[in-house]
């Protein structure tokens, strides 16, 4: 008896774990392919809570004579459809179903089954325990696992294995609640349900050994269909995949299924980046790159020798290992990272600029998109605010502002963020790049903000001539009275996404 006890507390902690795991795996698959983290998590929560509610109540229907029957088929159950929904997720944007109904619905069923457990497994426990320390038992040892679950999803799996492998992983983990009943209780069942049990496991068994033995190949070759070129390097790091594909001359670098650049025509965004404010600066010795990862930006900065040293910050250091290392991705940057002058810190922007005590003469802000919480938090004025602290009484801060044609309210959201943040002179200006349509800039200047006629290195498209056209803004595109973002009301994230979801 104490055995069977330990079994079903055993039972129990694995349930915990897997439900957990489960919804992590869903809400970020989704904010991979859809973005917006935000949405994604709070549809998965919610829904997996109602549906919870509805699996518990359900299970008052489930007869106390074929109890123990009922919770491994419910397990079965849970164990194949959780193990198996990523690479369904995958599968349905590869083919183009409806990601966000099918992601639903997998969350929905596996909220029945998730809310199933604990009722059933209390019922299977009242035999070892009185009441009050069954309640006891089966939630504290239920919500361990939860605990557990939460803590190695984003230190240990996601890093190490992926949302792919991961999912399946636990699909096989939750199947050994039911290889375990049965085992232990297969001389209690009567023939006939005893060998359907048996192959129910073995069925499930085998569906899920063979999504993790074809794992690599299923993946590779969805990517494939994702992302259309061929996929020359692909990696799950602790913050993101990394997908870089290759077609003819084409590199590209794809974070988390978003574009980051085409080597046909980086050089136009790279150059806009750096060059306008480059131009306005008498006297340039430090500059400080927030993102940029890739030394795209790092490889246009090196083209001024008056400059002493560039400090990159980058979170993932994922992004700078393959910047370091990769045959294409050192060529097209012309192995930036190498430079003596270079320094690299991978750290959150937010949190260096708040403990750094350094100035520069110039901040390049070249970061992802404000399609997420954490990411428009890097877009609020107390972010420019610290930006501003950090620059020398001359010095120029350049960010990347997303489209003013597509999402043109983010755009100026920025402009205007970055005008409450207190510089002298703000100045918008765009361009357009063929793999991205027509994107967008803001400078702004602590102080004096006129170009200084600095002698223009070597460029493919950014010339003195060419920059009044970009600070030129046709009438669908010009100013709007877009809020200021901050932290407390994150209003580019609202505007970033309003805008997309209509291009996307």
């Amino acid at each position: 008896m104490l055995r069977e006890s330990h079994i079903l507390l055993f039972s129990i902690f694995v349930a915990g774990l897997c439900s957990i795991i489960y919804e992590l795996l869903i809400a970020t698959t989704g904010a991979y392919f859809l973005g917006d983290s935000v949405t994604q998590f709070s549809i998965t929560i919610g829904v997996y809570m109602a549906f919870m509610g509805i699996g518990s109540y359900l299970s008052k229907w489930v007869s106390d004579k074929t109890l123990l029957a009922q919770f491994i088929v419910y397990e079965l159950m849970l164990a194949l459809i959780g193990g198996s929904s990523v690479p369904l997720l995958y599968f349905c944007y590869a083919q183009g179903i409806h990601f966000q109904a099918v992601s639903i619905l997998l969350t929905a069923l596996i909220g029945i089954f998730v809310g199933l457990e604990i009722p059933l497994l209390s019922r299977l426990m009242e035999k070892h325990y009185t009441l009050k320390a069954n309640l006891a038992n089966v939630l504290s040892i239920d919500y361990l696992g939860a605990l557990i679950a939460t803590l190695v999803f984003p230190l240990a799996l996601l890093p190490w294995l992926g949302v792919f492998k991961t999912s399946i992983l636990f699909g096989l983990i939750n199947l050994s609640i039911a290889l375990t009943l049965l085992w232990y209780f297969f001389a209690t069942f009567k023939k006939q349900q005893a060998r359907l049990l048996k192959w129910l496991l073995i069925l499930v068994m085998c569906a899920l050994g063979g999504l993790m033995i074809f794992s690599n190949q299923l993946s590779h070759h969805w990517n494939e269909t994702v992302f259309e070129d061929r996929i020359v390097h692909s990696e799950q790091s602790h913050y993101q995949q990394l997908i870089m594909t290759k077609n003819k001359d084409d590199i590209r670098l794809y974070l988390n299924g978003g574009l980051q650049f085409s080597s046909i025509d980086e050089y136009r965004y790279h150059e806009s980046l750096i060059h306008p404010a480059m131009q306005r600066l008498a006297k340039v010795n430090n500059v400080l790159i927030l993102g940029g990862g890739d030394g795209l930006a790092i490889r246009e900065l090196l083209k001024y020798p008056q400059i002493d040293s560039i400090t990159l910050v980058d979170l993932d250091p994922a992004v700078a290992e393959l910047a370091r290392s990769n045959h294409y991705l050192k060529q097209l940057n012309q192995d930036a990272l190498a430079s003596q002058k270079v320094t690299i810190r991978h750290q959150d922007a937010f949190v260096y600029l708040s403990e750094s005590k350094a100035f520069y003469d110039l901040i390049v802000v070249d970061l992802p998109d404000p399609k997420t919480i954490s990411l428009a938090r890097l877009y609020s004025k107390q972010f420019y605010t610290l930006v501003k602290h950090r620059l020398s009484n001359q010095g120029i801060v350049v960010t990347q502002a997303t489209s003013p044609y597509f999402a043109g309210q983010a755009f100026w959201s920025i402009h205007n963020t970055v005008a409450a943040a207190g510089f002298n002179k703000v100045t918008p200006y765009h361009v357009d790049i063929p793999s991205f349509g027509n994107w967008g800039f803001v400078m702004a200047c602590k102080s004096h903000c006129e170009p200084s006629h600095n002698r223009l290195p070597k460029t493919r498209f950014y010339t003195q001539n060419v920059e009044p056209l970009l600070m030129t803004f046709p009438a669908d595109i010009s100013n709007t009275n877009s809020k200021i973002s901050s932290l407390d009301k994150p209003h580019v994230l609202y505007y970033y996404l309003d805008g997309w979801k209509y291009w996307n």
